[in-house]
């Protein structure tokens, strides 16, 4: 393959200059990392689609498991069905809604009696007429507990204990036995979670369906419960009835005997006064206004007898006749009057005699009326407190009236009441019916078609989640493309996966297959390492990884088998002198190592290994007791690797891991280039992040990536086949196996 070719294969790219650069420690550059892209709709629907084959597995397990529960494990119900019709109130023969209670048609009428068929009452009298509380599929307390329950997993694990461990669990404590309400609760919600009670819409006709493990036991206790229901209806309406009219006796009797209390208090009353009637209280009145009018007259006829005596009185005492005869004109004075005015003594003696008798006269009529008077006046006060005593009678005679006759008003509605609910007793009827009675009950559960269909629905979720977390929560790498974006750095070559089973058989894989896929992928490694900076080409290659296992060695000794190969002197360094791996490739063991050549202590000629597989010179690594990283920072080393710059054209030096030990730094800032090893699908990202952020602070620029260890078939897996180059399935041609 010609150099000045396109150095990508797999998506890989040495020219490219993708990566940013940002000042570091020291004045030098670094690559920043990018920050993740967001992630595309279409990675989700290409990862389920890869992941079919895991998806149907799943739904096909899921399935499986759903048909053999149906059919194997879960206990087939069946359901069976009562319909009642609720009556209208409006159809009873006798109108008692006062004592009655009927059923309305409102919506939350038929609530309450949804709510009533399902009460505690009426449901104590089911478990009692059909013996539910014998049954085991209402009474939990009849099955011993199941090894599964808390007690059970604490009595085996107490046993296991005992038998196996040297300290065993305490004894626990035997529960306390259920009391009798514990039981008859129990078995109440078992037997209420197996009824349903529902009102058709737009209709007044009630459902009663029981679900159980018997499709007769269902209907019987649908039938049963229908007809508890009615029989209900018919006592609340009896006892209803049977109060009222024991209520009503008794109050009817009460009103009888005040009934008879009140006339018995009339009759006395009206014997004990003399009053006759309303109309004798009138006349009595009208008498007292003529005596009132006649005590006025003798009152005002008093009062002039005695104005005419006073003028007597003063007339005689003036002995003026003349005025005597004009004041009070009488004949026989008109007859002396004259013989008296002229002088005639015996006249005048018989005048004021006569006068005299008419003062007499007077004072007897005075007399008469003021005794008219008190006479009349003593009659009226007398008729007046007869009157008032008589008024008062009257009064507390029309209020008993008044009474009487509202009490009878009370009794005889009463009295008619209690007859018309006698008759309502034997008329008593529900205010429901039933519609149709229960069939054997059908099969309800399990649903095979339903439960097949959630079967289906979650294995097909539980494979989608399963695909989804394998191909989004994965920690590794499996493109160029993924490890470019995290990363920010370019991913300078890829390297698959070498089929060998030990190590010292690569470098004869490589030799021997010269077209295979490994061997396109170290040379187009080792273009877009040469090319990455044409005006100054690196002569001392580093190669490092996070950690150890990830390749490096493999794509060192392959880089320096490709350069050598360009007729190029070459000299492959083993600079992890901690692990020493190059063993397991070469068979020869040379005199010295690294550290004596570097110290002087042995000349580099001297400890080269030469191997024909590789044209190379190898200088591997050796023990010593001095650190590591000391000894790569010290002046000895950096002398060696100026003096080796003068020897050759390609120096590969093959590091430790960076996450381990620091010795990848402290040669980095010896070298000319830093490739990075990231193992395909296994090295975690936060791991590739770390390792070049150490880099990073030391100000050791890394001029790449190389992603090893690339399993083919894993790439088509998921699906990155046909986008991968040498590992697409347009390149097969291309290359040999």
């Amino acid at each position: 393959m010609n150099e000045n070719a396109s150095v990508r294969i797999g998506g890989a790219s040495a020219i490219a200059t993708r990566d940013r650069e940002v000042t570091g420690p020291n004045g030098s550059t670094d690559q920043a990392i990018a920050p993740k892209a967001d992630i595309d709709l279409l990675q989700f629907v290409g990862a389920i689609w890869r992941g079919k084959f895991r998806i149907m597995l799943c739904l096909v397990i899921a399935l499986m498991g759903g048909i053999y529960y149906g059919l194997k494990v879960a206990v087939p119900k069946y359901a069976a069905v009562t319909e009642l019709a609720i009556q209208a109130r409006d159809n009873q023969v006798i109108d008692m809604e006062s004592v009655m209670s009927g059923v309305s048609t409102d919506q939350s009428a038929i609530n309450t009696e949804l709510r009533v068929i399902k009460s505690r009452v009426l449901l104590e009298r089911l478990i009692d007429e059909l013996n539910l509380d014998e049954d085991k599929e209402f009474n939990p307390f009849l099955t011993p507990p199941s090894g599964l329950s808390i007690g059970g997993v604490y009595n085996w694990v107490s046993e296991m204990s005992q038998a196996y461990l040297p300290v065993s669990l305490p004894p626990r404590p035997e529960p306390e036995p259920p009391t009798e309400e514990d039981i008859a609760i129990a078995i109440l919600d078992s037997v209420r979670s197996v009824i349903g009670v529902t009102a058709e819409r737009q209709t007044f006709v009630l459902t009663i369906l029981a679900i159980t493990t018997d499709p007769q036991k269902s209907a019987l206790i649908s039938d049963t419960l229908a007809q508890i229901y009615l029989e209900d209806q018919i006592q609340i309406k009896f006892e209803a009835t049977e109060f009222a009219v024991n209520w009503l006796s008794g109050r009817v009797a009460e009103l009888e005997l005040e009934l008879q209390d009140k006339e018995d208090e009339i009759r006395e009353l009206r014997s004990d006064t003399e009053l006759v009637s309303v109309q004798a209280l009138e006349a009595l009145g009208v008498r007292a206004k003529d005596i009132r009018e006649r005590i006025t007259e003798a009152q005002e006829e008093t009062v002039l007898a005695r104005e005419a005596i006073e003028e007597m009185k003063l007339l005689a005492a003036q002995g003026d006749l003349a005025a005597i005869l004009e004041a009070f004109p009488d004949a026989t004075l008109g007859r002396l009057a004259p013989d008296a005015l002229e002088g005639d003594e015996t006249a005048r003696a018989a005048f004021l005699s006569r006068f005299e008798t008419m003062q007499r006269r007077q004072e007897v009529i005075v007399t008469r009326t003021e005794a008219q008077y008190e006479a009349l006046k003593s009659s009226y006060d007398r008729l007046n407190k007869q009157i008032a005593s008589q008024n008062e009678d009257l009064v507390v005679l029309n209020q008993l009236v008044r009474e009487s006759d509202a009490t009878r008003v009370l009794y005889q509605t009463f009295l008619a009441r209690l007859k018309e609910t006698s008759v309502q007793i034997s008329l008593q009827r529900a205010d429901s019916r039933i519609l149709s009675m229960a069939s054997p009950g059908q099969k309800v559960e399990p649903k095979l078609r339903v439960l097949m269909m959630m079967s289906i629905i979650l294995g097909g979720g539980f494979g989608v989640a399963w695909v989804l977390a394998r191909q989004f929560m994965h920690s590794g790498f499996r493109t160029a493309e993924e490890l470019e974006q995290v990363t920010g750095y370019s991913v300078l070559g890829q390297i698959p996966r070498i089929p060998i089973r030990r190590r010292r058989g690569l470098l004869e894989y490589l030799r021997d297959k010269p077209t295979s896929v490994a061997a396109e992928a170290v040379r187009n490694l080792r273009t877009s390492v040469l090319m990455a900076d044409m005006e100054n080409p690196p002569q001392v290659i580093m190669s490092t990884s996070s950690l150890p296992g990830e390749g490096k060695t493999t794509q060192s000794l392959s880089l320096t088998q490709n350069l050598a190969g360009l007729g190029k002197k070459v000299l492959l360094i083993e600079a992890d002198i901690r692990r020493r791996t190059f063993t397991e490739y070469f068979k020869e063991k040379p005199k010295g190592g690294l550290v004596g050549v570097s110290m002087g202590e042995i000349p580099l000629e001297e400890a080269i290994l030469r191997d024909d597989r590789i044209d190379a010179d190898i200088l591997m690594g050796d023990k010593s007791s001095i650190n590591a990283a000391d000894f790569f920072a010290s002046q000895e080393f950096r002398g060696f690797l100026d003096d080796a710059r003068t020897k050759y054209d390609y120096i590969i030096i093959d590091t430790a891991p960076v996450m381990v030990v620091p010795d990848a730094r402290v040669i980095g800032r010896s070298v000319d280039s830093v490739i990075y090893t990231v193992l395909w699908d296994k090295t975690a990202r936060v791991q590739v992040q770390s390792g070049l952020r150490q880099f990073s602070t030391v100000g050791v620029k890394v001029a790449g990536l190389v992603l090893s260890q690339i399993d083919p078939k894993g790439m088509k897996k998921y699906g990155y086949g046909g986008k991968t180059g040498a590992y697409a399935h347009y390149g097969s041609g291309y290359y040999d196996s």
